[in-house]
C-alpha cells in the first residue's frame, strides 16, 4: 500500500498558530468562500489553533469584516507591509495563503511579494490557478512565490506537473489536496425538486459568480437540441454576476445571456436565480439537480468549487477539460467535453438524460469519490502540511555568539577616506566617487576621531585634521550656514546645506571641543562654533535643534558658565518640548505625527538640555518620550528593532520594521546613556545593550551587520537580508555606538566602585 509523505506526521500535533490570507467572506467570490470555508474547518479539526484571517480588500464594495479579520487594503503597499509585520509579531507559526493572481494588487498581483519577503514564517502556498502560457509578470511572480514557499497545496496532480515542468520545483515540495466539499447524505433529486417548483423537470444546473469565463453561452446554444430530445430539461444557472464585472459592465452579460436564450427559442428552458445564496440553500440546490455542467473556457483553471462540490453532492458532471474537471471526472466519474463545443454538450447531455442506469452510476461513483474530499479531510492533510512546513522551515533561533562590544575599529572608516574627507557611499567595501563627500558623513567622522581611543596618535591627529578640514571648508560665513555636498571634482554643489547638516556639523565641534585629544583642534573647534552658533540660533528644524543642544551641551561640559549657549540650548529644548506637549495623544508620545530618522536625538536633546538647565520639565520630557519610542523599537521577542525607512512620512501610525538603519541603533544608545546620565536606572543599560546587539545580529533576520574584521558595517537590514554595501554613515553608527559603550561600561563600573558619575541631579 503507497503511503503519503504526509502520514508520518501524523502523530505530530497540528501547529498552535496560523496566519491564513486570501479573500474572505462576506465577500461573494470562490476564493472568499474557500478560504472562510477552509477556516472553519480547520477550527473544527484543531479546535485549540489560532487562526488570524488576512482579507484582501479593493474596497469598491463596502464590505464591512467582521471582528477577528484584517483587512489589507488591495492596492496600498503600505498595507501589506503592516500585515506583515502583525503577522511577525503574532507569534504565528506559518502562513497559509490562498493565491489567485487577480485578488492582489500590483502587476500580476506582485504586492503580495512585499508581504511574504517582509515575514520570516514558514509559507503554506495554495495555488488556485497555475497558467501554462504566463505573461512575463505572472512567471515573475509565480516564481517568486515558489522560491518562497515552503510547500505547495495544488488541487489537481496536473498542477503537480505543471509546477515540476514549467517552474523546476522539487516534486517533494508539492501536495495534492483535493477542495473541500461539505459532507451530506446522498439524496435523489426528485425528492429535493418540490422545494423549488421543479417538479416534472429535468434539472441541468450550472452555479457560481456569472462570469465571461464561464462558458454559460456554450451551454445555452446547447439548449435547443436538448429540448428537442428532452423537452423536461430545463437549465438552471444559479448565481450572482461577479461584483467586478458589475462594476465594469452592469448586467449586460447577464441580459445578452437571457436575449441569447430567447432568440434560440429556448428561453423558458434556461431560467437565471440571480442572487447570492448561502451554503445551504445552495446544497439544496445542488441536490435538486440531476446533471452538473461546468462549462468553462480556461484551460489553465487548476480548480472549481462549484464542481468539487458538484461531485461530493453525488452529481453526474458534464465538463470542459480544465484541469481539475479532467482528473476529478476521471474513471467514469463524469464525463469531459471539447472546450466551446456547443454540439458536443448536447450530445451528452443527451445521453445522460436518457439512459437512467447510466446516470445513476455516474451519480454514485461522484458521491462515493466525494467521501475523500470532505472538509475534514482537507483539514486533516492541511495540518500535515503545516507541520511538513515547520519541519522543512531554517530554524530561526541563531548560532550561539557572543554580543560582547566590539572594541572601535576605524579601519573602515579610513578606507572611505582620501586626504578630502570621508566619501558618502560605497559600492561594498569599496568607496563609490560618483557621490562624492557630505559635512554629514565628515561631521560623524570628526566626532569619531575625538572620541575614539584606541588609535595611534599620529594617525588620528592626521585624520582629525582631515575631516576638521572639510568642516572648515564647509563653512559659508555669507550664508551663516554649512554647505552640505561635495563632487568627488571638489566642487560644492550648493551653497549652503539642509538645516539637520548644519546642526550635525555644529554639534561635531562641540564634541571636538570637549574631547579631542589635541590643545591645537579644540581650540580651532571652539572658535568656529562661536562663528556658527549666533546664525544657526534661527534654525526650526527639530532634529537641527537637537544636533545644535548635543553640540552645546558638550561645550557647557567644558564651560559651564557659557552663557550665550545656554540660552540658545533653553530657547530650542522649549521648542522641542512644546512640540511634544502638541503633537501627544492617548498613545502616542512623541514630537511629530509621524516618526522618521534620528528619532531618539529627540528625547536625547531634551535630557542633555534638562541635565545643563537643571530643568526637570526637560527631563521627564525626555525620558517619556525615550520611553515611548523604545516601546515602538522592540519586537515581541523582546530584539531591537528599528523605526524602518518605510514608516516614514505615515501619520500616528505604528512603524513598520524595515529598512532597517544602522543610525537608529547608534541614536537609541546615545539617548539611552543621556537617559542614564540623569536616571541610573537599569532600564536604559538594558536599552543600550539591545540596541547594540542588534549590530551583532539578534534582530528580526537574527543577521550581524557588523563585520568585526576591519570595523565594517552593512548599511541596512532589508527584508531580504542585510543591504551589504557598506557607506560612511554605517561604518560610523557602529563605531561611535562601540565607543558609547565603552563609555557607558566604564561610567557603571565607576559607580559600582563608589564614584560620582551618574548620580542623578537634584532638583529645587
Amino acid at each position: 500500500m503507497k503511503h503519503s509523505p504526509l502520514d508520518s506526521l501524523a502523530s505530530v500535533p497540528a501547529p498552535q498558530h496560523i496566519a491564513l490570507i486570501g479573500n474572505s467572506m462576506p465577500r461573494r467570490c470562490g476564493i472568499a468562500t474557500f478560504t472562510t470555508h477552509c477556516h472553519d474547518a480547520l477550527l473544527a479539526a484543531f479546535p485549540t489553533m489560532r487562526i488570524d484571517s488576512y482579507a484582501m480588500d479593493d474596497g469598491a464594495d463596502g464590505i464591512v469584516y467582521p471582528d477577528g479579520i484584517h483587512a489589507i487594503v488591495r492596492d496600498d503597499r503600505a498595507a501589506y507591509a503592516e500585515a506583515a509585520c502583525r503577522i511577525e509579531d503574532s507569534g504565528a507559526q506559518a502562513i497559509w495563503l490562498q493565491h489567485e493572481f487577480g485578488i492582489f494588487g500590483g502587476a500580476a498581483g506582485d504586492m503580495i511579494l512585499h508581504l511574504l519577503e517582509r515575514t520570516r514564517l514558514p509559507l503554506v502556498l495554495t495555488l488556485h490557478t497555475i497558467s501554462e502560457k504566463a505573461s512575463p509578470d505572472e512567471h515573475r511572480v509565480m516564481a517568486a512565490l515558489l522560491r518562497r514557499a515552503s510547500k505547495v497545496m495544488v488541487m489537481a496532480g496536473q498542477g503537480r506537473t505543471l509546477l515540476i515542468e514549467t517552474y523546476g520545483l522539487d516534486d517533494a515540495a508539492i501536495a495534492v489536496i483535493p477542495h473541500g466539499v461539505p459532507d451530506r447524505p446522498y439524496v435523489d433529486p426528485p425528492a429535493m425538486k418540490s422545494s423549488f417548483g421543479w417538479e416534472g423537470h429535468r434539472i441541468i444546473l450550472t452555479f457560481g459568480l456569472l462570469a465571461p469565463d464561464k462558458g454559460i453561452d456554450h451551454m445555452i446554444r446547447a439548449m435547443p437540441a436538448i429540448v428537442e430530445a428532452h423537452p423536461d430539461a430545463l437549465y438552471v444557472v444559479l448565481g450572482a454576476t461577479h461584483p467586478n464585472l458589475i462594476r465594469e459592465r452592469g448586467e449586460s452579460m447577464r441580459e445578452g445571456l437571457a436575449a441569447l436564450a430567447q432568440e434560440l427559442g429556448v428561453g423558458n428552458q434556461v431560467r437565471f436565480i440571480d442572487r447570492y445564496v448561502e451554503q445551504e440553500e445552495l446544497l439544496d440546490t445542488l441536490q435538486a439537480a440531476d446533471i452538473y455542467v461546468t462549462p468553462y473556457v480556461n484551460p489553465a483553471q487548476i480548480v472549481s468549487g462549484t464542481l468539487s462540490y458538484a461531485i461530493g453532492m453525488g452529481k453526474p458532471v458534464l465538463s470542459t477539460p480544465y484541469v481539475q474537471a479532467q482528473e476529478i471526472l476521471s474513471e467514469d466519474r463524469g464525463v469531459v467535453v471539447p472546450f466551446q463545443d456547443a454540439g458536443a454538450l448536447s450530445m451528452q447531455i443527451i445521453a445522460l438524460l436518457s439512459d437512467e442506469a447510466l446516470l445513476r452510476g455516474y451519480a454514485a461513483r461522484a458521491y462515493a469519490y466525494g467521501r475523500k474530499m470532505i472538509w475534514s479531510e482537507l483539514a486533516r492533510n492541511v495540518g500535515n502540511l503545516m507541520i511538513a512546513a515547520i519541519f522543512a522551515h531554517p530554524d530561526r533561533q541563531s548560532p550561539r555568539r557572543s554580543y560582547a562590544v566590539l572594541p572601535p575599529d576605524p579601519s573602515a572608516v579610513l578606507r572611505m577616506s582620501d586626504a578630502t574627507g570621508i566619501f558618502q557611499h560605497g559600492i561594498l567595501t569599496i568607496p563609490d566617487r560618483r557621490h562624492g563627500y557630505c559635512i554629514d558623513d565628515n561631521a560623524r567622522a570628526l566626532i569619531l576621531m575625538a572620541q575614539i581611543e584606541s588609535m595611534d596618535e599620529g594617525l588620528r591627529d592626521k585624520w582629525m585634521t582631515t575631516y576638521a578640514s572639510f568642516v572648515q571648508h564647509a563653512w559659508n560665513p555669507d550664508r551663516g550656514r554649512f554647505r552640505n555636498f561635495m563632487g568627488f571634482d571638489r566642487r560644492w554643489c550648493e551653497e549652503e546645506g539642509s538645516e539637520d547638516s548644519c546642526g550635525r556639523a555644529l554639534w561635531a565641534l562641540g564634541v571636538t571641543v570637549r574631547d579631542a585629544p589635541s590643545a591645537a583642534h579644540r581650540e580651532w573647534a571652539a572658535h568656529l562654533f562661536e562663528a556658527a552658533v549666533g546664525p544657526m540660533a534661527s534654525v526650526t528644524s527639530p532634529r537641527a535643534q537637537a544636533f545644535v543642544i548635543l553640540g552645546a551641551g558638550a561645550i557647557l561640559d567644558t564651560d559651564p558658565d557659557h552663557s550665550r549657549i545656554s540660552i540658545v540650548m533653553a530657547r530650542f529644548a522649549d521648542h522641542i518640548a512644546a512640540l511634544l506637549d502638541a503633537a501627544s495623544r492617548p498613545g502616542w508620545t512623541w514630537f511629530e505625527r509621524v516618526l522618521a530618522y534620528d528619532n531618539a536625538r529627540l528625547p536625547e536633546a531634551l535630557l542633555v538640555a534638562g541635565r545643563h538647565l537643571g530643568r526637570a520639565d526637560l527631563i521627564e520630557r525626555g525620558l517619556i518620550s525615550l520611553e515611548w519610542i523604545g516601546d515602538r523599537q522592540r519586537t515581541p521577542e523582546g530584539y531591537f528593532r528599528p523605526v524602518g525607512s518605510e514608516s516614514f512620512g505615515r501619520s500616528h501610525k505604528p512603524p513598520l520594521p524595515y529598512d532597517q538603519q544602522p543610525l537608529e541603533a547608534q541614536a537609541t544608545i546615545d539617548a539611552a546613556v543621556a537617559a542614564w546620565d540623569v536616571d541610573p536606572d537599569k532600564r536604559w543599560v538594558v536599552q543600550a545593550e539591545t540596541a547594540y546587539r542588534w549590530f551583532l545580529g539578534q534582530n528580526d533576520l537574527d543577521t550581524p551587520l557588523a563585520t568585526p574584521a576591519g570595523g565594517g558595517c552593512f548599511d541596512g537590514l532589508t527584508p531580504l537580508g542585510p543591504n551589504r554595501n557598506q557607506g560612511a554613515e554605517s561604518l560610523i553608527a557602529l563605531q561611535l555606538a562601540s565607543c558609547a559603550m565603552m563609555r557607558l561600561s566604564q561610567r557603571l563600573a565607576d559607580v559600582a566602585q563608589g564614584g560620582a558619575t551618574g548620580v542623578p541631579i537634584a532638583f529645587a
